[in-house]
């Protein structure tokens, strides 16, 4: 993979961020689909338009993305075969130069997520049953904040 560029999403991105959604989870035995591909594709465009979307591109094609608003990450996706090339790397140190805190929900069943997370400076301060979440999954929530030097 060449380099990473992040940039704010565009409206014609929608596509290809609805289809991180639906790949992403299709990789997700234990995630529930809840939503379909049309409606993943409408979401990324209603996040977008709202300017909550940033964009990584490696050879001129989206590989993931990270909706965020203010310090609250909604989510942060990188296509299957982009994984572990530094995409997610990318998208969350661009949303810590932007911010002095980050806070997200992750699932429980997520542990790759879990870890990411930790390993990047991310701490655990809550968790629920999963019953205020649209898959019904337990899940964590992470926060982190600027160190202060």
């Amino acid at each position: 993979m060449t380099d990473i560029t992040i940039t704010p999403a565009r409206s014609l991105d929608a596509g290809a961020v609805g289809h991180i959604l639906s790949m992403t989870n299709d990789q997700m035995p234990w995630l529930p689909r809840v939503h379909t591909a049309a409606e993943e594709i409408r979401y990324a465009g209603d996040m977008i338009e709202a300017g909550w979307v940033r964009v990584a591109k490696a050879d001129g094609r989206v590989v993931g993305f990270i909706a965020r608003w203010e310090q609250d990450v909604h989510a942060l996706y990188v296509l299957p075969d982009a994984q572990d090339k530094g995409v997610g790397t990318a998208l969350i140190e661009d949303a810590k130069n932007d911010s002095e805190t980050l806070a997200l929900w992750s699932y429980e069943a997520n542990a790759g997520a879990t870890r990411f997370y930790g390993l990047r400076g991310f701490i655990q301060t809550d968790q629920t049953d999963g019953s205020g979440n649209d898959a019904g999954l337990p899940d964590i929530r992470f926060e982190w904040t600027r160190s202060k030097s």
